[in-house]
C-alpha cells in the first residue's frame, strides 16, 4: 500500500476547540481580588498579600491584579479591616446569648485567648509593625482597636449599670483589657512561656479590675 493511500485512508482529525472565555465583570473580578487577599493573610499573614502573590492565588498576570488593585498598600488595609472587623463581629454575635455581665467579659476572654485565632493574631501583630511605613494601614489599624475599645468598655459599662461591676471608668478599664489580650495573643504567637495559663492569667486581672470574683468570669 503507497504512502498516499495509507494517508487518504485515516479519519480526518477533529478540529480542537476552546471553551468560550468568560469576561468577568470589574466588580466581580475586585471581589476576587479581595478574597485571595483575605485567604492570603489567612494562611500566611498580611506580609503574604503582595502582587504575585495574590495574581498566582487566582492565577491570573500580577498586570490584572494592578489593575484592579492599583495601590497594595490599600489591599493590605482593606484586607485587614475586612478580617478584624468580622472578627469583632463574631465575638460581639457569641455574646448575645449570655445576660450575666461577668460571663460575658468571661465569654470574650475565652473566645480571644483559647488558641484558636492564631491567624488573625498575626494578622494583627504584621498590622502594628507594618502600619508604621504604611499610613492607609495605620488609619485601620486606629479604627480597628478604637472599635475593639469600645465594644469592651460598653460590656463593662453594661456591667456597671447592672450594679455586677464596681464603679469605674469603663473606658479607661477597656484599654487595661485590651493591651493585656494583644499581648497575651502576641506572646501566644512564638509559644512563649505558657505557664500560667494565658485565660486564667487574663481571668484573674479582668476580674481585679471590675471587682468580681474571677470565678464570676468562668464557666
Amino acid at each position: 500500500m503507497s504512502s498516499s493511500s495509507t494517508t487518504s485512508s485515516r479519519p480526518a482529525a477533529p478540529a480542537h476547540t476552546r471553551p468560550p472565555r468568560t469576561r468577568k465583570s470589574a466588580d466581580a473580578r475586585r471581589a476576587e481580588v479581595a478574597d485571595a487577599a483575605r485567604a492570603i493573610a489567612r494562611e500566611h499573614g498580611l506580609a503574604g498579600v503582595t502582587l504575585r502573590g495574590v495574581a498566582a492565588r487566582i492565577g491570573v498576570a500580577p498586570g490584572l491584579v494592578a489593575h484592579y488593585a492599583p495601590s497594595m498598600d490599600d489591599l493590605v488595609a482593606d484586607t485587614f479591616g475586612d478580617l478584624v472587623a468580622a472578627e469583632l463581629g463574631d465575638v460581639v454575635a457569641l455574646l448575645q446569648g449570655e445576660d450575666a455581665p461577668a460571663r460575658r467579659l468571661g465569654i470574650l476572654l475565652e473566645t480571644l485567648l483559647d488558641g484558636s485565632r492564631a491567624d488573625i493574631t498575626l494578622v494583627w501583630v504584621q498590622a502594628w509593625a507594618t502600619g508604621a511605613g504604611n499610613e492607609a494601614l495605620a488609619v485601620r489599624v486606629r479604627t480597628a482597636m478604637d472599635d475593639w475599645q469600645a465594644a469592651i468598655a460598653a460590656e463593662i459599662a453594661r456591667g456597671m449599670a447592672d450594679g455586677a461591676f464596681a464603679p469605674g471608668d469603663p473606658a479607661g478599664i477597656a484599654w487595661h483589657v485590651l493591651a493585656m489580650i494583644d499581648g497575651l495573643s502576641a506572646h501566644s504567637l512564638v509559644r512563649w512561656n505558657d505557664r500560667p495559663d494565658r485565660l486564667t492569667l487574663a481571668v484573674r486581672a479582668v476580674a481585679g479590675l471590675v471587682g468580681v470574683d474571677p470565678a464570676a468570669l468562668a464557666r
